[in-house]
């Protein structure tokens, strides 16, 4: 392994300084220590801000690893067979009404998403507007801006209140959380009710508090907290237990419907049930299979059906099925104006604007979140500095607003929704007012349906300027909020002077350059451009593939991807690392490899259990060659969690026998412990009890994945990401184990500056 650069150091020690601070994890969550299946990725002690520091140098928390390959033990093949096939569609049947409660659910958390924004916002921009017509005449606006300033703070801080002291999970769009729980890692709390809860009335109020953030990200976060708790059929938060859908509380279930809440959440966020399970697709799940296709459609479709459902009543529109508090993309391309050949390379250049932009944008918000991390950890720093940046955003947005000389004419054809008049003449409003003075949505809106006319070129490249910057300070503070309509708007805003531009240099530019189709073409490009969506973009925005295509070539990594960097997650892309086919399994297997016998002393296993040290979670089970060989044959895989809910019930092999009526272990018994076994330290054995045999014959995976020592690293990547796996055991020619691979051991290699490139493991 001489060809590889070893980078970084990975830490498995604890926290040397005493543990009165924790570490922020994707925007907010915070490490945990814990039991089953973490593994302590490092601190952030040693970062240099001065250096050139790599995010490879952040390190990694507590982390949970999700299994999802089934355990084909001796219980779950007798459950299979048991049951008839009316089970099985009764089963089937189940997987629907689930997605379509779980479409139902998300859909209507959306409504009153929107419904309290919409209030809230309109609330507080009625009395700043009262405000400043009452003071543009006799003085004293300095009273209207600080005004305006102190709601935005208000709001913004009981959002951030509730997020940084009650669920540091339920910060930010929470987007990386999920691709990386669909990926197969477990953030700590990501998908809890009190997330939910945190996260509902924390968008809430950053949206109404003014920041440059939306409400389409903790949309998807919520759908997809919504389908894992719906699942189930209880809630561990409430310790209730409905005693519904107890099959499907395993990982590899959880996961299918966790993909059809992000899509329902997508769905109700943009009115595309299309583009949700293309997202779906693209952005979060990492394992796929065509049954879940339609399943997840259904979930979108009911989730789309529903929010606008009730929207029309509350808007005493019962049947107008349409959205009006949402983006509406399709709306506009019904009204827009065809394009021409000539256009395609107008649109290559704005994709490959767009892609610039968006590379900058990730840029600066990449070292700003490195700063956070550093040094803005605490909760009450945390809760300041959101404050500060709503007090700055609403002391830019009137200074924008009092400077500007942008009168538009307030006539019948007009939407604007809080128009201010401040210095223009009567009939007249201040254009710059329409995108700073409004929700985000709206303000994307007026952009796009808006006829041309309505801004002045000098207002759209002042507004794209300060909300650019404003965006990228915003996004990664600790509240609940996404980055979805702020890339739109800040696209749409140059996307629009782009097209008035065109319109002004080009021979009959007014008949084709129509600036509203442009605007839509860089909103497009600029969310392309930042989260670097490909597939779900088309269809969310229905824009040209040409433009997508250029920001996939243009942008290396989106900002998604690059928060998850960020904090070294163990995340499985699609491919191994380019010239890593010379490594071998031998060469990133963990060795040597903890085992059990067939038939294991009780006071063996729960030493090993207890060892904090390794804290393994899977462990071959082997049959003895010889005495004098430390190598056994492979002839099965168990659990951590497993073991563990043995030992709760001791299943021993003495206790069987003088107690023939005792009553046998079933699935169940794994399935009402699942997610949150407990944890080896609260199960007592007494003394007698350690020298008790504890048989693993009918509880192990009798048939686990294994590969032989010179497979190559993409073989075994290949495994692990297809199968979505969480062990996977290496022999040699006689079947014997000799190594251990974990998504730890593939996740260490990448490719960068130097080649392929290797995370040294400090082993402490």
């Amino acid at each position: 392994m001489a060809n590889i650069t070893k980078k970084v150091s990975w830490s498995s020690r604890g926290d040397e300084s005493g543990g009165g601070e924790r570490t922020p994890l994707l925007n907010g969550s915070e490490e945990l220590s814990g039991e089953g299946g973490m593994f302590h990725i490092g601190r952030l002690s040693t970062v240099d801000l001065e250096e050139d520091m790599t995010s490879d140098e952040v390190t990694f928390s507590f982390l949970s690893i999700l299994d999802y390959d089934n355990s084909e033990n001796q219980l779950f093949l007798e459950e299979e067979r048991r049951m008839s096939f009316l089970g099985f569609k009764c089963l089937e049947i189940s997987r629907w009404v689930i997605c379509g409660l779980i479409g139902f659910l998300t859909g209507l958390i959306a409504c009153c998403i929107d419904i309290a924004v919409e209030n809230l916002a309109g609330v507080k921009y009625y009395v700043v507007k009262q405000n400043i017509e009452k003071f543009t005449e006799v003085g004293g606006l300095s009273i209207s801006l600080i005004l305006w300033a102190v709601l935005n703070s208000a709001f913004v801080m009981v959002g951030a209140v509730i997020v940084a002291f009650f669920e540091p999970g339920a910060a930010g769009s929470g987007i990386p959380q999920i691709k990386c729980y669909l990926n197969g890692v477990k953030i700590p709390r990501v998908v809890r009710l009190k997330t939910l809860v945190v996260k509902v009335c924390g968008v809430i109020c950053s949206v109404a508090g003014g920041l440059a953030v939306g409400k389409e990200g903790p949309m998807i976060h919520s759908g997809a907290v919504v389908a894992a708790g719906v699942s189930q059929g209880r809630s561990t938060s409430l310790k209730k237990d409905f005693k519904i859908f107890e099959y499907f509380r395993r990982d590899t279930e959880k996961r299918d419907f966790v993909s059809a809440g992000a899509a329902a959440g997508v769905s109700a966020a943009f009115g595309a049930p299309v583009g949700g399970v293309l997202f779906s697709l693209e952005e979060g799940a990492s394992f796929w299979n065509q049954m879940l296709t339609w399943r997840i459609f259904f979930a979108s479709m009911i989730s789309t059906f529903t929010l606008n459902f009730f929207l029309s009543i509350y808007n005493n529109k019962p049947g107008d099925l349409s959205s009006p508090g949402l983006i509406n993309f399709g709306r506009f391309e019904s009204d827009s104006v065809a394009y021409n050949l000539y256009e395609i390379p107008l649109f290559i250049v704005m994709g490959a604007a767009g892609g610039l932009l968006g590379a900058l944008f990730n840029i600066l918000n990449y070292w700003l979140t490195i700063f956070r991390i550093r040094y803005v950890h605490r909760p009450c720093l945390q809760v300041m500095e959101a404050m500060l940046v709503a007090a700055v955003t609403a002391t830019v947005s009137f200074a924008m607003i009092y400077f500007s000389n942008d009168c538009q004419p307030l006539g019948p054809d007009q939407s604007e929704d809080y128009p201010l008049q401040l210095f223009c003449a009567d009939g007249e409003y201040n254009s710059m007012a329409t995108a700073f003075f409004n929700t985000p949505e709206r303000s994307v809106r007026s952009l796009f349906h808006n006829p041309p006319g309505s801004y002045n070129p000098l207002t759209l490249s002042l507004f794209t300027l300060t909300y650019f910057f404003l965006a990228c300070w915003t996004y990664g503070l600790t509240v609940s909020a996404g980055v979805f309509i702020p890339s739109l708007l800040i696209g749409a805003a140059w996307g629009r002077l782009f097209g008035i531009l065109l319109a002004a240099i080009t021979p009959n530019g007014s008949v084709w350059a129509v600036p509203g189709k442009y605007a839509l073409m860089g909103a497009a490009a600029q969310l392309g451009g930042i989260v670097r969506m490909t597939l779900s973009l088309t269809v969310i925005t229905t824009v040209y593939t040409v433009l997508i295509i250029v920001i996939h070539l243009v942008v290396p990594q989106g900002l998604y991807d690059i928060h998850i960097k960020l904090q070294s997650v163990p995340f499985l892309h699609l491919e191994a690392p380019a010239t890593s086919h010379w490594l071998t399994a031998r060469e990133v297997m963990g060795a040597p490899v903890t085992c059990f016998n067939r038939i294991e002393k009780v006071g063996t296993i729960v030493d090993v259990l207890s060892n904090t040290s390794t804290n393994h979670n899977g462990f071959p089970v082997v049959v003895p060659v010889a005495a004098s060989d430390d190598l056994g044959k492979i002839c099965g895989l168990i659990l951590r969690s497993q073991l563990i809910v043995l030992l709760k019930h001791k299943v021993f092999v003495e206790l069987a026998r003088s107690r023939l009526t005792q009553r046998k272990l079933q699935l169940k018994d794994f399935r009402d412990a699942y997610p949150r076994f407990p944890p080896i330290q609260s199960i007592h054995v007494s003394q007698d009890e350690r020298e008790c045999m504890m048989d693993l014959t009918e509880f192990m995976n009798p048939t686990p994945y294994t590969v032989p020592q010179e497979t190559s690293l993409p073989r075994v990547f290949k495994l692990f990401r297809a199968l979505g796996l969480r062990h996977l055991v290496v022999v040699d020619s006689e079947n014997r184990v000799v190594g251990l691979v974990t998504r730890k051991d593939l996740a260490r290699y990448h490719l960068g500056k130097h080649g392929l490139e290797e995370m040294q493991l400090a082993q402490t």
